[in-house]
């Protein structure tokens, strides 16, 4: 069992504070939700755990089974066990997904994975997330389609096995059966071993995705947390609901340059 830890977590970026204050522990073998309107830090806390350098830290700590990585850089943490599956994934020609993939994987572990056995769980991942075999020996998802480009994350996410996977949007541009899929995925990597953080505006998402935690961030603050019944809540009525019972304003949140990661 692993606990992830925010702790009073302060971030902005070009000087504008975008969380103002998250607490929040997830524990593996738990799903917590992110929700809430567009602009008021939710990806914005997912690029900070990952130490996505356009985000500034000004107040509290990010700790992982109790040791602050708050200053580590993203591969350390990476290292560490935390993955992120991005909301825009980026194009990186001349360098192949499955060598992208094999180093990723052997700078994971201790020694390096034998060739065979990195084909063959490659070779089995690629067939479960239903995409073409090809898929390993093009550029680094150069000319992937919005779809092939969310579930080559979760191919990531599966060949890592991380710790928390940080999931951003991942069901955005996915079809009925790719979100089935993903789904799946995510459900049979929940264990002792595997928690995730996962942003989502769709209540389909958590019809497939259980989340045993709905935590809603308003105004850079995680001000609701609940159980599944919130999301329903929530696609029913909006967030007019919450921002009147806090008393809140919407804030526009920067733009993320994802040619920074």
């Amino acid at each position: 069992m692993s606990t992830l830890e925010i702790k009073d977590l302060h971030v902005s970026i070009e000087g504008k504070e975008i969380l103002k204050g998250i607490d929040l522990t997830i524990n593996t073998n738990e799903i917590h939700a992110i929700m809430g309107p567009n602009g008021n830090g939710k990806s914005t806390l997912l690029l900070a755990i990952m130490g996505h350098p356009s985000y500034e830290i000004t107040e509290g700590s990010i700790l992982l089974d109790g040791e602050d990585i708050t200053e580590m850089s993203e591969d350390e943490r990476s290292r560490m066990g935390i993955f992120l599956g991005m909301q825009a994934p980026i194009e990186i020609p001349g360098i192949t997904n499955s060598d992208f993939l094999r180093a990723a994987v052997n700078v994971h572990n201790e020694e390096p994975v034998s060739l065979l056995k990195f084909v063959d769980e490659l070779e089995q991942t690629i067939d479960k997330l239903d995409l073409k075999q090809e898929l390993a020996h093009r550029y680094l998802n150069v000319g992937f389609s919005g779809g092939e480009k969310k579930r080559n994350e979760i191919l990531q996410m599966k060949m890592l096995k991380p710790k928390f996977a940080l999931l951003d949007e991942i069901d955005s541009g996915l079809d009925v059966d790719a979100l089935n899929i993903v789904a799946e995925s995510v459900n049979e990597m929940k264990s002792d071993n595997f928690g995730a953080i996962i942003v989502s505006h769709y209540e389909r998402l958590f019809e497939m995705i259980h989340p045993t935690h709905v935590n809603v961030i308003y105004d850079g603050k995680i001000v609701l947390t609940g159980g599944p019944e919130l999301v329903s809540k929530i696609d029913k009525e909006g967030y007019n609901w919450i921002a009147d019972q806090f008393g809140l304003e919407k804030e526009e949140e920067t733009a993320v340059d994802f040619s920074n990661l």
